[in-house]
């Protein structure tokens, strides 16, 4: 009996502890910094609107056919469905009762105004590298919009985790907030790439528990749930001053002599990175460059082709692409400059993963509009004018011509989609 009571009295105490541990306040943290204006100005306010763009935060925070801003876009995830909140400054459903306090707490901290542990699909792994004053100015102008009233959309996690005890217990494993110090010591590039920006948030590949894996860092990977890979930002080798200013372009217009962009990037291009200034441009470009380089990421597991398979297909692609393909890209995948992306060397094409290459033979696709090519050309749907053994053996036939070398695409794996 003595023995039951001293077990039940060490599950009380752990109990407790845990509940304490749970629910404890952000002691661990840095104190916040105090508010860098009590009332915001004109030019404040629009500082706040160039970071709000910089942050990309009405890709995710607007549903399909919804009020800007609002809120309700659900973002996938392989643990079920996370819902965007509204930011509008509506009262009861936004941020209308929300401080600048608050707001910097949520980006900074990763919680909430009622002291909730927030989801870690919203990035403040990344925000929490943000300057207070940009914080205060990006809720400045996020007051300004018209109050949408759009109660929150419940999230769909599998349990546990949308749990409090399951957020909490990811954050002790994969969430350092930054210092301000730490934030002190980054120059602009770096300061937009991994701050505001949030790149490593798409292109660093992710664990099971959906933490990112920091020694892959910008090596590329698949993006969870949405069925498109990013591409590594690290060069393969040291980049030339042309291929920065390429780069420059491709982030800022969605496309260059070589390339274009496609799949999620395009929303990036279109929301956020066109509306960039000449500096931050430049700097996120410098950032991108001393990247050092590395190897590839490891290689996915897809159906395996054999020698004889992968030259049936060749030959088979390549009548595939002289009817279907040649006009656009070339007969030698040069492709047209500015207008339609070269095959040769394209980083899609060569990627280990066939994942970008299907979804755009399959389904088309369009670079973004912007200021720099208001009326891009796009790619046409083949998926019901081309046989999935043709898709297969075209793309096989790009992924090995012209100095390309990457692996075949075997009908198994086009059926798959």
């Amino acid at each position: 009996m003595k023995g039951r009571v001293i077990v039940l009295g060490s599950a009380v105490a752990a109990a407790f502890a845990f509940s304490i541990w749970l629910n404890k306040p952000d002691l661990d943290l840095e104190p916040l910094a105090p508010a860098t204006l009590e009332s915001p100005t004109l030019p404040q306010i629009k500082a706040g609107e160039y970071l709000v763009q910089i942050g990309n935060c009405v890709a995710c925070h607007t549903a399909q056919g919804g009020a800007p801003f609002a809120g309700g876009r659900a973002v996938p995830t392989p643990f079920g469905e996370v819902y965007s909140s509204n930011l509008t400054s509506d009262d009861e459903t936004g941020l209308g009762r929300w401080t600048n306090q608050d707001f910097y707490r949520a980006m900074r901290h990763g919680r909430s105004k009622d002291d909730r542990w927030l989801s870690p699909a919203f990035p403040y792994t990344s925000y929490t590298n943000l300057k207070r004053e940009d914080s205060d100015a990006m809720f400045a102008w996020l007051q300004t919009l018209p109050p949408v009233k759009r109660a929150q959309t419940p999230d769909t996690l599998r349990f546990p985790y949308g749990t409090q005890l399951a957020t909490r217990a990811w954050r002790a494993l994969y969430f350092k907030p930054a210092t301000t110090a730490d934030i002190a010591a980054m120059d602009r590039g770096r300061y937009l790439v991994e701050g505001l920006g949030h790149c490593a948030a798409c292109h660093t590949s992710r664990g099971a528990l959906g933490g990112l894996r920091n020694k892959m860092s910008y090596m590329g990977g698949e993006i969870a749930s949405l069925g498109w890979d990013a591409l590594s930002l690290v060069p393969s080798k040291p980049m030339t001053d042309s291929e920065a200013n390429e780069l420059g372009q491709l982030l800022k217009t969605g496309i260059n002599t070589h390339k274009a962009v496609a799949g999620p990037m395009s929303e990036v291009v279109f929301h956020s990175l066109q509306h960039l200034n000449d500096a931050d441009l430049a700097a996120i470009v410098a950032t991108l460059r001393a990247l050092p380089p590395a190897d590839a990421p490891p290689a996915p597991r897809v159906p395996q082709v054999s020698p004889e398979q992968r030259q049936s297909l060749r030959a088979r692609g390549k009548v595939v692409y002289a009817e279907h393909c040649a006009d656009c890209h070339g007969d030698a995948g040069e492709g047209r400059a500015n207008v339609y992306p070269a095959l040769a060397g394209n980083a899609n094409v060569n990627a280990v993963s066939a994942t970008n290459t299907l979804n755009l033979t399959l389904n088309g696709g369009f670079p973004p509009s912007t200021a720099g090519n208001p009326f891009p050309y796009g790619m046409p749907p083949f998926s019901q004018s081309l046989s999935r053994p043709d898709v297969a053996a075209v793309l096989t036939y790009v992924r090995s011509e012209w100095g390309n070398d990457a692996p075949a695409v075997s009908v198994v794996e086009v059926e798959r989609r």
